[in-house]
């Protein structure tokens, strides 16, 4: 049997050539290796206030964007988190299960929060159960992650197997696995921290929806350094990370790109990397318009695949009601 592959994104924000290439990308191109359950997870959006009008909008374009990607609902299973009862069923009964200890060494909790931390919803401090629920409830095999979502699959572990030790063998230990390439792509002004869907201050991410004069005159803008050589030098996190989407939207190899730009300066490549950047999307976009162009088509896509997921989750949520007394 093929592993089960789970992995979901947060309807908020913008979502860009960080996601694409250190997730969705990925996932299509397993597709036919695993059994792959992929899930826009709007519950765990509202843990931070949104705008509900936005909110279902946002919902119907990641759904929009996960299918222009290559995702193929005859393949994998893709749904709205809270089309499926289960996922907060199952929360909440983890929650009964997990030490407030655990959730306290939660180092993202500790860096959404800063010094609001007690004015933040108890869903925040939370999130990480609920994530242990999506995932258990799929008996899921592998999560792939970034390295900043590591501590939650390392949670869930720890969540199953206290429940496990409690009433019998029920959740699979799922495995954490980070994508060697495109896994962490860096803020483009700032490229010492992680480039983010939720900042839409101009210049600092390549939006997957975004114009071409958009994505240009990110690119163009990008931070460098005052060195010269074009080379694959962790040191140098601007140009590291401008050669690192180049190399994730053409699949050349390191050497390769190397050699393409020696002698050449920082204005020659950022213009190529833009090609190349509008190049890659293209097709997605046009996928993306005609996908949305009809929500009929959208939403029913998004039924199946939710009655699909209910299918596997009931089984699931039976047999935990079934061992905690519950019903």
């Amino acid at each position: 049997m093929k592993k089960r592959v789970f992995s979901g994104i947060q309807p908020s924000g913008n979502l860009h050539i960080g996601n694409y290439l250190g997730a969705l990308k990925n996932w299509v191109a397993s597709q036919e290796n695993f059994d792959n359950i992929f899930c826009i997870v709007d519950l765990h959006a509202i843990t931070v206030p949104q705008d509900p009008k936005v909110l279902k909008q946002k919902i119907r374009e990641v759904a929009g964007i996960y299918f222009a990607s290559g995702i193929d609902p005859k393949q994998s299973i893709v749904f709205v988190q809270s089309d499926v009862s289960a996922h907060a069923e199952l929360a909440w009964i983890l929650n009964c299960f997990t030490p407030l200890g655990w959730m306290s060494r939660m180092t993202q909790f500790k860096e959404k929060s800063g010094d609001q931390r007690e004015s933040v919803s108890v869903g925040l401090y939370d999130y990480p159960v609920l994530m242990a629920s999506d995932i258990l409830l799929y008996d899921t095999d592998e999560v792939p992650v970034g390295e900043d979502q590591k501590q939650h699959v390392e949670i869930t572990r720890d969540i199953a197997q206290r429940f496990n030790s409690i009433y019998g063998e029920t959740f699979k230990l799922p495995t954490p696995v980070i994508p060697k390439t495109g896994a962490r792509v860096m803020d483009l002004l700032e490229p010492v921290k992680k480039m983010s869907k939720s900042d839409d201050r101009e210049g600092r991410t390549l939006p997957l929806l975004a114009s071409v004069d958009q994505l240009r005159s990110a690119i163009m803008g990008a931070a460098t350094d005052s060195q010269k050589e074009i080379v694959f030098d962790m040191g140098r996190p601007g140009i590291y990370n401008l050669l690192e989407i180049y190399e994730g939207v053409t699949s050349l190899s390191r050497e390769e790109i190397e050699a393409r730009f020696a002698g050449k300066g920082y204005g020659d490549f950022k213009k190529e990397l833009a090609d190349r950047v509008i190049e890659f999307l293209e097709p997605f976009q046009k996928r993306y318009q005609d996908l949305t162009s009809d929500p009929a088509q959208l939403e029913s896509l998004l039924t199946e695949g939710a009655e699909k997921a209910a299918e596997i989750a009931e089984k699931k949520m039976a047999e935990v009601k079934n061992k905690v007394g519950l019903g």
